[in-house]
């Protein structure tokens, strides 16, 4: 069962119980004043691991995975673009102002 964080609405204090996670604010007792008022609180989440695998290692590797896809799909076009490929009948400004030359040349 989880340990829940409580204060009490009238007498201010704090308390932690173990309760069921169906178990409703409404119904928790005081251990103080025995009001029924209490607010659950938010509190820290804690673990302990045992045995040797190591907290987070699943997590490094799939975003090291990640990065190397992304890594790869760089090189690839957009999904909905087309590639700006010259026809091969056309000429860069450069070629042909150098075609230009060389015939005016000759």
């Amino acid at each position: 069962m989880p340990l829940y964080e409580y204060r009490c609405g009238q007498c201010e204090k704090q308390f932690e119980t173990s309760q069921s996670v169906y178990a409703r604010v409404e119904d928790t007792e005081c251990p103080y004043c025995h009001a029924r008022e209490a607010t659950r609180l938010l509190s820290a989440f804690s673990s302990n691991v045992i045995g040797t695998r190591k907290p987070g290692f699943a997590e490094i590797k799939a975003k090291a995975m990640n990065q190397e896809r992304m890594e790869r799909f760089v090189k690839l076009p957009p999904l909905n673009a087309q590639r700006n490929v010259p026809s091969p009948n056309m000429f860069s400004e450069s070629e042909s102002s150098s075609a230009d030359r060389s015939t005016s040349e000759s």
